[in-house]
């Protein structure tokens, strides 16, 4: 097995993917409720600020700030993802090595993480985030998405409500801000 290193820095801003371990189920736009009540939950007991994130069918992607003092992401996604497995009924395909370590079939074990090195990164990856259900191909316009931070974010005025309308943007392929 590789030695899997993650990135620990106190107070930082991490980017995430998170991942479904069957990327062909939906299951995380279909029980988008138990998705969020994962998240206050948890946040309640480790806080974090959610910057940006969308939820899509298969997968996530997020970007947290923890706070100060405090490097312990690795504990916070066990329980989002412990507390969304609890609540979802039985009957995924459960592998061997997963039985055995009493655990259900619902994610990938692994997810990803960067560690956020400055403002220029910030916003390309809260972009990218935006920008991922028209890269998938669920939608053809950002604002069509509903379950994503980009709402939020028009709200506060840091988005035009029309961001990439038009699927695109001609610099960085995903839009300005």
């Amino acid at each position: 097995m590789t030695a899997y290193r993650r990135n620990f820095v106190a107070g930082a801003t991490y980017f995430f993917t998170v991942n479904l371990a069957d990327r062909r189920l939906s299951s995380l736009t279909d029980n988008i409720e138990l998705l969020r009540a994962a998240f206050r939950a948890t946040r309640s007991r480790h806080p974090f600020a959610t910057e940006a994130i969308v939820v899509l069918p298969d997968h996530l992607h997020a970007i947290w700030t923890l706070p100060e003092g405090d490097s312990d992401f690795a504990v916070r996604w066990s329980l989002i993802k412990a507390r969304f497995s609890r609540a979802l009924p039985r009957g995924e395909q459960v592998s061997e090595s997963r039985l055995r370590k009493r655990e259900r079939g619902i994610w990938q074990r692994r997810y990803w993480e960067h560690t956020i090195r400055d403002e220029d990164d910030l916003a390309r990856h809260i972009d990218y985030i935006h920008f991922n259900p028209v890269k998938h191909g669920h939608v053809t316009r950002v604002a069509a998405w509903p379950y994503s931070s980009f709402h939020r974010m028009v709200r506060l005025g840091l988005y035009p409500a029309d961001w990439a309308a038009d699927g695109t943007d001609q610099e960085t392929g995903f839009g300005e801000r």
